[in-house]
């Protein structure tokens, strides 16, 4: 073996020399130790040997490329060679650095396994933990947690190991995870994630949580990451003492949450009570999926006290059928678990096309409506029958009966699908109904969904009671919203199309949509057939007396005005696009879901309400 020199490698002092002349090496060795600025290097032999001499010593300064120490080959006659220093890759798991003893010590107080009693108590109730619930919502060892250390600002008043034991996390969850990351690839299914904690300080909003909550809105704008928020809990906390504010007003959590409105999509899950901030943050939330066990209120009951206004239960306030049915929950549940299944599946539609899908027999179409025209039937069975099998979510189911509203997939492709309900006022569009339809459109136009419309209307709902009601600034948001659509609109036709209610439906006007197509069944007018003949021919029929020769003129008149407007004679005006067989209608779809594409975001509108 050739000789070998040890050069120094920088400027530094020689802190330590760990060997010496004659003495036998291995290779990995610690030979010297220097220091230069407050930070030591050890230099290692390179290979076995021996030390042939010495040229430094502890305490000396020594230059770069200064030699050190020459190294040869072994000599023949035995040396006794010091072991070398034990790597820490080569330790055993169990005899771990004291630092990451510590953090995983640290760590164990967030995590459910050091708290039994409070996730005991919790699973009394019926319910899972902030924990369990995102383990179930994202794939498997996919979330990496942000924040997991934080503590309850309350050190001027709690010792550190009350805090540590008792606001793991200040009683918030954040970290981002994949969600439905086998479907369409970890890289598309990245979601931030954030759940309020009810089992610490009953899930209130802190100082330190609103921080952790900014952090992750803010990564979430910046990466265009959707979010999910888990918002149980009692609103803001009046307990956190290090900070030194008054009201806490100046807290950006709410403007942060609310700026991602039409940037990423924002889903809000409810369970048990979600009270003031917290209600604030699922109420700007794309889609509120609550269990039917909640509560949602901006005020708890402490709060409806201390206003003078009385004393109710928890369960009094906002309970989950009052909200289902003025519109505040979107999809309602029985419990965390069905919870988390919608959000899954609703984040999908937002996630791309699906490969695998099914459907059923598109012949059963031919019979979703009954011979008679003026029959109710069931719209719901149609529009599962038009959309891939099981792939429907219905939102607002109790909210707005006139008009219902879902996302579906056509031969895997999300779409929002709306149609309008025969079963209330005839399929009639009332205010609730509007609304409804108006912000629908534009949720599915935000996230680049087309829109499919099967419309069966006798136009908008009319009458002095509707009018009390703001009826003209409502409907008119339907024409608002389309007037400034990005995406595909898609009109079917199913039986009455009539008037500006008809319009509405289709987009704007019937030349509106991608395509407007009706099936045989339709029929269409200015107004309602019914209303046009006794309109149009009220001195006809007032001419003769009341009884059969009436109602034979009356007959006539119809039967010739429905001639006039089916859906044949329509086409032939070129005032719709085709009249196809019901059984067509996922093919039409299909195919035009093809030749469509998503336009750039036009300017924003003044809403009419």
């Amino acid at each position: 073996m050739s000789q070998d020199t040890l050069r120094a490698p920088m400027s530094a002092t020689v802190v330590q020399v760990a060997v010496a002349a004659g003495q036998a090496v291995q290779a990995g060795q610690t030979l010297v130790i220097l220091e230069a600025m407050k930070m030591e290097h050890e230099l290692r032999a390179e290979r076995d040997g021996e030390v042939r001499s010495l040229l430094v010593q502890a305490g000396e300064l020594v230059n770069e490329g200064d030699v050190l120490m020459h190294l040869g080959a072994r000599s023949a006659a035995p040396v006794a060679v010091e072991p070398a220093s034990t790597t820490e890759a080569a330790m055993p798991a169990s005899d771990l650095r004291a630092d990451l003893v510590a953090l995983n010590e640290r760590v164990a107080f967030t995590l459910d396994a050091s708290r039994p009693d409070a996730v005991a108590k919790r699973h009394a109730q019926g319910q899972r933990t902030a924990r369990e619930n995102i383990a179930d919502l994202c794939d498997a060892a996919s979330f990496i947690e942000y924040g997991a250390l934080a503590v309850a600002a309350q050190r001027s008043r709690r010792t550190p190991e009350d805090l540590v034991r008792n606001t793991p996390a200040d009683g918030m969850v954040t970290g981002i995870g994949s969600i439905n990351g086998a479907m369409f690839g970890e890289e598309s299914s990245r979601c931030v994630v954030m759940s309020y904690d009810a089992t610490v300080l009953a899930g209130t909003q802190g100082m330190r949580n609103h921080q952790k909550t900014d952090r992750m809105l803010g990564i979430a704008l910046r990466q265009r990451l959707p979010v999910v928020l888990f918002a149980e809990g009692g609103g803001g906390r009046p307990g956190d003492t290090d900070m030194p504010i008054v009201a806490g007003l100046h807290v950006t959590t709410f403007a942060s949450h609310a700026r991602l409105s039409g940037q990423v999509p924002v889903v809000g899950i409810a369970s048990g009570r979600c009270f003031a901030g917290n209600a604030a943050l699922l109420g700007c939330c794309d889609v509120i999926i609550a269990t039917k066990r909640s509560n949602i209120g901006m005020g708890g009951p402490a709060m409806v006290e201390g206003g003078g206004l009385g004393v109710f239960k928890p369960e009094e306030i906002g309970p989950s059928h009052v909200q289902h049915a003025n519109g505040v929950i979107d999809v309602l549940v029985d419990d965390e678990v069905q919870a988390v299944a919608a959000a899954k599946k609703y984040l999908a539609f937002t996630q791309g096309r699906t490969a695998a899908w099914s459907a059923a027999d598109a012949i059963r179409l031919r019979q979703a409506l009954p011979d008679n025209r003026v029959r109710s039937y069931d719209m719901r069975q149609v529009m599962q029958l038009v959309a891939d099998t099981d792939s429907m979510l219905e939102l607002r189911a109790g909210f707005g009966a006139g008009i219902f509203t879902a996302f579906a997939r056509i031969e895997g492709r999300p779409v929002g699908l709306m149609a309008n309900n025969p079963a209330h006022l005839g399929g009639a569009i009332d205010a609730d109904a509007a609304d409804k339809a108006a912000r629908f459109m534009r949720l599915c136009d935000s996230y680049g969904l087309p829109i499919v419309s099967l419309v069966d209307t006798p136009g908008f709902m009319v009458g002095p009671e509707i009018e009390v009601q703001a009826q003209v600034r409502h409907v008119s948001r339907m024409f608002l919203v389309e007037a400034h659509l990005r995406v595909p609109f898609f009109a079917i036709v199913l039986r009455k199309g009539y008037g500006l209610g008809a319009m509405a439906m289709a987009g704007g006007g019937f030349h509106s949509p991608m395509f407007t197509v009706a099936w045989p069944t339709g029929e269409f007018g200015a107004m309602g057939l019914e209303g046009a003949v006794r309109l149009g021919y009220r001195k006809e029929l007032e001419a003769l007396p009341e009884g059969p020769q009436r109602e034979a003129l009356f007959q006539k008149l119809l039967d010739q005005q429905i001639a006039n407007g089916g859906a044949i004679h329509m086409a032939t005006t070129l005032e719709i696009d085709a009249v196809i067989d019901p059984a067509e209608t996922r093919a039409w779809l299909a195919h035009g879901l093809v030749s469509a594409h998503i336009g750039p975001k036009p300017a924003g509108f003044i809403d009419a309400w």
